[in-house]
């Protein structure tokens, strides 16, 4: 259903789906985060409970989680810098490139500033085992203006899937299944919010760079949830989780995240029916032999 005709075009209400950031705590940014870089553009507020990451011509900013983690469930409410943000990168992620650099894992949520009278747009991508030569991104028009108010942004990841949510809403769900397992992240993970110049490639592949006239842009956080296994570094590299049963709400094995729901189902085909604009699967000029999961689907 269209709720609105605006400059942004029809604004559509989504369909109702479980609320997945309301089975996990919420905790204080500096309770599970450390600054990663820009140190000085990185502002904590409200006691520590939310941040402010900004970007200015002297540097970027960004967090970076205290443990790593296997599999998981890890969110964030951000509210966008508006104006105009052309070549500016907000991303929320996991990556273990730090430590496996030639072989790392990834999964990638980047939303991408716009030129003038455009919308932010939302890019998921995900990479296993240094396969970054194959990029797997899809691209979003989002059904809200992410500049005036906050909106979760969540990552799921299991044995069993990653999905991408919005608002709750999955806007992708990747099977681990025999085609992509190969390439399918495995290693734990630090989670990651950065702020960066992305000018190089981030709007219409660079063409409109960043304009420190418009700096500081600055992305505001809140909400936190960061909850999965986390690895011991004195025991190695098993992870060790809190709670492990099939009939609990972890989301490494529970049945509650092998798969998901008929709601779930709905709101993933809405969202990629109504607000997906590409996909590398349908990408035949960019690959002559399409990755084999896509042939899978």
């Amino acid at each position: 259903m269209i709720i609105e005709v605006s400059a942004r075009g029809a604004v559509y209400t989504p369909p109702n789906v479980e609320r997945l950031t309301d089975r996990f705590s919420r905790v204080p940014v500096n309770e599970r985060y450390n600054v990663a870089f820009g140190g000085s553009n990185v502002h904590m507020t409200n006691n520590g409970t939310n941040a402010d990451l900004s970007l200015d011509k002297s540097s970027g900013s960004g967090l970076m989680s205290k443990n790593k983690y296997k599999y998981g469930f890890f969110s964030a409410a951000m509210k966008l810098p508006a104006g105009f943000t052309s070549g500016v990168v907000v991303a929320f992620y996991l990556s273990n490139a730090d430590v496996f650099a030639h072989n790392h894992d990834e999964i990638d949520i980047e939303l991408l500033g716009h030129e003038r009278r455009k919308d932010w747009v939302l890019q998921t991508n995900i990479y296993g085992n240094g396969s970054v030569r194959t990029g797997r991104e899809e691209k979003f028009y989002l059904w809200f203006d992410p500049t005036t108010s906050f909106h979760e942004y969540s990552i799921l990841w299991n044995n069993h899937h990653t999905v991408f949510l919005v608002d709750n809403v999955p806007v992708r769900e990747v099977i681990h299944n025999t085609a992509i397992s190969s390439v399918y992240p495995s290693k734990p993970m630090t989670v990651y919010t950065t702020l960066w110049d992305g000018s190089e490639w981030a709007t219409k592949g660079g063409k409109y760079p960043v304009d420190y006239k418009y700096a500081p842009f600055v992305v505001s956080l809140r909400d936190t949830e960061v909850e999965g296994c986390i690895l011991n570094q004195k025991v190695g590299v098993v992870p060790s989780c809190t709670r492990s049963s099939l009939s609990s709400l972890d989301p490494v094995d529970g049945e509650e995240f092998a798969k998901l729901s008929n709601q779930q189902i709905t709101g993933l085909n809405w969202t990629r029916g109504k607000h997906m604009f590409y996909s590398y699967c349908k990408d035949t000029a960019r690959y002559k032999v399409l990755p084999p999961e896509c042939n899978a689907k």
